[in-house]
């Protein structure tokens, strides 16, 4: 079930969780096995071997929805350092050790031969909390909260450099696949996510990487649109890996359905549109391009078709 963007929504018949900054996962646990679903159904059970946590805390065949993360030093959810993990189909020791990664659970949505989906929110997060899946730092159940105000809560995730809040109906039902106003997703940063339809070759220091990628969405008539170009936000290891990535998938064309100006175009390398990445920018310009976009990383929970431009453009 996926939330719509919005402001924080008031009243008695909400409830408020803070938003991380990581991927979803639906998890499935029964015995001694663990299955770990992306958003996009991909299976990436063997990317995340710490989940196998689960078993150990509950004698029950349970589906769970909730968010991978990775923590910094402060212990703030940090997306750039789950990158290092989101492609790793066997991460080594070191990997492990360096960017744990942690299951931040929300939901269920099964137990036993139970299907709680038709269940009100409310009576799912009591059930959720009787489970009492906590093994920390590994696995989490995060509050909830209801009688407060969802607009301080913003204000708070923001004190503490978390990503925003979700607000979520006490009486919705759980829908899979749907975007449902019950759900509403307020972030404090904008961000957007893109098609990458191409790079272009890099200056000075870059001049034997990528200087920036050329990046797309979809319009309502299913046409990939350039948007604009980011070539701020890499690290030079997502660089030489981003490089390794497209040139597989270099195509003589451009991809896109409208003009690339020619100070992108001139020195392009275009490529099929087939990865999925996000950037944090400013704001939309009149001309419907990103201002001020910066590299947040892939998202391969995303399929391209899912990209689209908002409403407004």
């Amino acid at each position: 079930m996926l939330a719509v963007p919005g402001d924080v929504p008031s009243g008695d018949d909400w409830a408020y969780e803070w938003k991380w900054d990581g991927v979803r996962a639906i998890v499935g646990v029964a015995g001694d096995e663990v299955r770990v679903h992306s958003r996009n159904l991909r299976d990436v059970t063997a990317s995340y071997p710490e989940l196998h946590a689960l078993t150990g805390l509950t004698r029950h065949r349970l589906l769970l929805d909730g968010e991978l993360v990775t923590l910094d030093e402060a212990g703030r959810p940090h997306f750039g350092l789950l990158q290092s993990r989101m492609h790793v189909h066997a991460p080594t020791p070191r990997l492990l050790r360096d960017a744990p990664v942690h299951y931040y659970v929300f939901d269920v949505l099964v137990v036993d031969d139970t299907d709680l989906r038709e269940l009100p929110y409310h009576l799912r997060r009591e059930r959720l909390a009787a489970l009492d899946l906590s093994a920390p730092p590994t696995v989490r159940t995060p509050e909830y909260y209801t009688q407060v105000s969802g607009a301080e809560l913003l204000s708070v995730a923001a004190e503490h450099g978390l990503e925003g809040v979700v607000s979520k109906r006490l009486d919705s039902t759980y829908r899979p696949g749907m975007r449902s106003r019950s759900w509403i997703k307020t972030p404090l940063r904008e961000t957007q996510e893109v098609v990458v339809g191409g790079w272009a070759t890099g200056e000075g220091r870059r001049a034997d990487t990528l200087g920036a990628l050329l990046l797309g969405a979809y319009d309502a008539d299913s046409d990939l649109v350039y948007v604009g170009h980011v070539g701020t936000g890499f690290t030079d290891a997502a660089l030489a890996d981003l490089l390794t990535r497209l040139r597989r998938h270099e195509r003589p064309s451009s991809p896109f359905s409208t003009p690339v100006p020619r100070e992108s175009s001139r020195h392009a390398h275009w490529v099929e549109p087939v990865y999925v990445g996000e950037v944090e920018h400013r704001q939309w310009t009149r001309d419907g391009r990103l201002r001020h976009p910066s590299w947040r990383g892939l998202r391969p929970d995303r399929e391209p078709s899912e990209v689209t431009l908002p409403r407004s453009h």
